[in-house]
């Protein structure tokens, strides 16, 4: 699982990167409300760690900034406010969870594994970018035509279709689709993208899987 972590505290900030990494998350952190926007866009993330009194840009204004461009990653807010307006706020602007400080390690690890767990509840059933929709229901895409997709076709589009004009790289398309465990290589990944591109092409969409030289591949509508 790949998390990021904004906080403007480095020790703890650092904190929280090293205990997360001992419990097999890998992490990036960030001190400051633009960075952690810049980074939390990409969609990289499974979940992010977002505390709200942060320079540049305050946690809830990166939130809102999030979920109006679209992002649905799982948010926790962390933060040393704790009292039921400043909560409501949050979840207003579209917090999964809300732990104030001080807290204890376990409780928010167990926080953020539960939220994971629950971030499927929030998630379309009906994906769409340009002429193109993805049923995640039934696998089915569609255009001009329609093609029932196979199941490791599915997750790529899926991932796609989530994060559009987002670039992912072989590595993390594999780390997505395949699991961290999984010995498949960069050539599976070719394969299943020049199945979809096929399949883009015989339901006649205007959306194409186009490859990045050296950085991956994103999801782009055609002139």
């Amino acid at each position: 699982m790949r998390l990021l972590i904004a906080e403007d505290n480095n020790d703890l900030a650092e904190a929280l990167g090293v205990f997360f990494e001992k419990n097999n998350f890998n992490t990036d952190t960030v001190g400051d409300g633009l960075s952690a926007y810049e980074y939390a866009v990409s969609g990289e993330y499974d979940a992010i760690i977002l505390d709200v009194m942060m320079p540049k840009m305050n946690g809830i204004e990166v939130l809102a900034k999030l979920r109006d461009n679209g992002v649905q990653t799982p948010i926790m807010m962390l933060t040393a406010k704790s009292q039921k307006d400043d909560r409501i706020i949050g979840f207003d602007a579209g917090a999964d969870d809300y732990l104030p400080k001080p807290f204890e390690p376990d409780e928010l690890i167990c926080r953020v594994r539960a939220m994971l767990r629950r971030g499927g509840e929030y998630k379309p059933t009906l994906l769409s970018f340009g002429d193109l929709k993805l049923n995640c229901e039934t696998g089915v895409l569609e255009s001009t035509d329609f093609t029932k997709l196979s199941g490791r076709e599915f997750k790529i589009m899926e991932l796609f279709m989530r994060s559009p004009q987002i670039v992912f790289s072989a590595d993390r398309i594999i780390e997505r689709v395949w699991g961290w465990d999984s010995d498949a290589v960069a050539n599976i990944v070719w394969v299943h993208i020049s199945n979809l591109r096929k399949k883009l092409k015989q339901i006649g969409s205007n959306v194409e899987i186009r490859a990045n030289r050296g950085l991956g591949y994103m999801l782009e509508i055609t002139k």
